[in-house]
């Protein structure tokens, strides 16, 4: 029910891994598939499709829940696309 979308000068492993480590630790969802490109994960706060593409530069990340913007999940999800650097050697955010 929720889209989000960022652009991260991390390469798609990287941001691949970093959702692993966000979505099974803070959301406690389980990885339930995954492509070359994607991942999701569901649990009982609800599921999450993760979609990272390079273009040049830049990764372009989609995140989708299954939940209103005001659940748990999407502030992970939210809190997660907000680590994701713009720019080489952007500090991460809180």
């Amino acid at each position: 029910m929720s889209d989000y979308e960022r652009s991260t000068v991390l390469p798609t492993r990287e941001v691949l891994a970093k959702a692993e480590e966000v979505f099974t630790t803070r959301a406690e969802l389980a990885r339930t598939g995954e492509s070359a490109h994607g991942a999701t994960y569901s649990g009982g706060e609800g599921t999450v499709e993760i979609d990272v593409h390079r273009h040049v530069f830049a990764s372009i990340v989609t995140v989708r829940t299954d939940r209103l913007r005001t659940s748990k999940v999407d502030g992970v999800v939210r809190w997660f696309m907000n680590q994701l650097p713009y720019q080489p050697g952007d500090p991460p955010r809180e």
